[in-house]
């Protein structure tokens, strides 16, 4: 993973976090312990998933998420 890749990471999950009004180490758990989201999604798509705003990526983890049954 490369310093860029890991700020994005960062990035996400505290946006998710606040999105969802829970801590950050909790989503973290949601994206890289119960699912797989931060290494089969967040991070292999990061080159087309930064250029978009934070919104736009939020909602699309959701809807990730939700789909594969983690939320």
């Amino acid at each position: 993973m490369t310093k860029e890749e890991m700020f994005f990471a960062v990035f996400c999950i505290e946006n998710l976090a606040e999105r969802l009004g829970i801590g950050g180490e909790e989503a973290y758990q949601m994206l890289a312990i119960q699912s797989k989201v931060l290494d089969e999604y967040i991070i292999p798509y990061y080159d087309a998933l930064h250029t978009q705003g934070k919104e736009y990526i939020v909602n699309d983890i959701l809807a990730l998420m939700k789909k594969e049954g983690f939320l």
